[in-house]
């Protein structure tokens, strides 16, 4: 199977989108240090309140998972929230070696007030992509 050699337009295509998500990606660790949160805890956060359906809360695993790190990582990043008075971490009831992650009230707050600020911002972001992939 010999493969297409893509043209010019598509490099410069792959290039901006490329641009345009690392520009995001940017803006949004600005933002997150901007509400005294570190780019890692701000993602800890959103894993939390937008990971699992569980009303316990997510798990440490199911969290590592959505961020793409290693469990021992996760449990650092949710002792870090812990101290900070972001979340807590608790044991689930029946199998005590799982331990489920909640928002506090403050992590709660200061999750919205970011989420709400993302929001606004990928809705001309979702546009430039679309844009570049027609």
């Amino acid at each position: 199977m010999t493969a297409v050699m893509p043209a010019d337009a598509d490099y410069k295509r792959l290039l901006a989108f490329r641009t345009e998500l690392r520009q995001f990606v940017r803006w949004s660790e600005e933002a997150a240090r901007d509400a005294g949160l570190t780019p890692a805890l701000h993602q800890l956060l959103l894993a939390v309140r937008g990971g699992g359906s569980d009303a316990a809360g997510p798990t440490i695993g199911s969290v590592a998972d959505a961020l793409l790190v290693k469990h021992h990582t996760a449990v650092e990043l949710a002792q870090r929230a812990e101290a900070a008075g972001l979340l807590e971490r608790v044991r689930d009831e029946t199998d005590h070696r799982m331990v489920h992650l909640r928002l506090t009230r403050s992590g709660e707050k200061r999750l919205a007030e970011l989420s709400d600020r993302h929001l606004a911002a990928i809705q001309p972001l979702a546009q430039r992509l679309t844009d570049l992939a027609s």
